[in-house]
């Protein structure tokens, strides 16, 4: 009976024993367990950590390329500004070069018309009409350069007018003066005036008068009343 009762001590020493391996053995393994797991939180934080990185870097790779972006709209659209800028700007000058031509041609045609103005019988009944006058070199070019002013000034003709007339009525070595002026300056008053007052002045007419009376006093019966109605 008490040999039973030991070796059933001894059965409960030895399960109690066990059961102390098996705490011990339970123990470790929820530290290895609670390692585990503390070490799966630790990798995962590093995981989100690492996200949160890698979602700044590619906000950040977003911003500057959206940078990019709009410099590049920004210029582009600078660029179509100044072609279009460049573009009204021709179109003005295009206009007014049009406009200018137009008023050209307009005072143009006003030029024409002027020219070709024709008095109305009116007009002409208060203005009296002046005869062309001639110059052949025979008469007093002072003279006739006072008659010419006269009549140059009663019709308001220019300058470039006075010449046109005063060249339509030259005569015969009158005219023959302007062989002498560049073609380039018959339409130039003072030029032609200068080379009528050369040939034709007062001081040429004087020599002229001399060679002329002696001619005629070498002519008997010819008086010099005669010679006077002659020139």
């Amino acid at each position: 009976m008490k040999a039973g009762q030991e070796e059933m001590k001894a059965g409960q020493e030895e399960m109690k024993a066990g059961q102390e391996e098996i705490r011990v053995a339970q123990a470790g393994l929820e530290q290895k367990m609670e390692a585990g797991q503390e070490e799966m939180r630790s990798g995962q934080e590093r995981m989100e950590k690492g996200q949160e990185e890698m979602k700044g870097l590619i906000d950040e790779v977003k911003g500057e390329v959206q940078r990019k972006i709009d410099e590049v709209e920004a210029k582009v659209q600078k660029k179509d500004v100044k072609i279009e800028v460049k573009g009204k700007i021709e179109e003005v000058e295009h206009k007014v070069q049009g406009k200018i031509g137009e008023i050209e041609r307009r005072l143009s045609e006003l030029e024409d018309t002027l020219f070709s103005f024709s008095p109305s019988p009116e007009f002409m009944h208060t203005r009296p009409t002046i005869k062309s006058l001639t110059f052949g070199g025979q008469t007093s070019w002072t003279v006739f350069k006072t008659q010419f002013d006269v009549v140059s000034s009663t019709n308001g003709w220019t300058d470039f007018v006075k010449a046109s007339q005063l060249v339509a009525s030259l005569r015969g070595s009158a005219a023959e003066v302007l062989q002498g002026i560049p073609a380039d300056k018959l339409s130039d008053l003072t030029t032609i005036e200068k080379a009528l007052e050369s040939r034709f002045g007062d001081s040429h007419l004087t020599q002229f008068y001399r060679t002329e009376l002696k001619i005629r006093r070498e002519k008997p019966g010819e008086i010099l009343q005669e010679l006077a109605a002659f020139f």
